[in-house]
């Protein structure tokens, strides 16, 4: 599974941005694919997951109520849309999949199965 990521780039606060993830798989039906970033000198962290298989999703504390995730299952692509962004949002940010052996995905870091190859968000006045 390729995964490419687009739409990233600098904004303002306050500013919105929309990530994409396109998945070079016949179907996504049973993966969950997610979206981390990692800040300079910080460890990487969970944004938001989207399970295929059951249509849940997960969203980090920081970003609730600013971040939507949302996935287009006729072109296996996932969009993080990014509002009311933040100069600690700032970070290259990462789409990821894991597939869901024995019918779950933990949707974690160590969980993820491929990566994509990041895009950079700067969020500067």
């Amino acid at each position: 599974v390729q995964l490419v990521e687009s739409g990233g780039g600098s904004v303002q606060p306050g500013g919105s941005l929309t990530l994409s993830c396109s998945a070079s798989v016949f179907t996504l039906d049973h993966y969950a694919i997610a979206w981390f970033r990692q800040a300079p000198g910080k460890e990487r962290e969970g944004v938001s997951c989207s399970r295929f298989y059951d249509g849940t999703t997960e969203y980090a504390d920081s970003v609730k109520g600013r971040f939507t995730i949302s996935r287009d299952n006729g072109k296996n692509t996932v969009s993080l849309n990014m509002n009311n962004l933040k100069p600690e949002d700032t970070a290259v940010y990462y789409c990821a999949a894991e597939f869901a052996s024995a019918g779950y995905a933990t949707c974690s870091v160590h969980g993820m199965d491929y990566w994509g190859k990041g895009t950079l968000v700067t969020v500067s006045p």
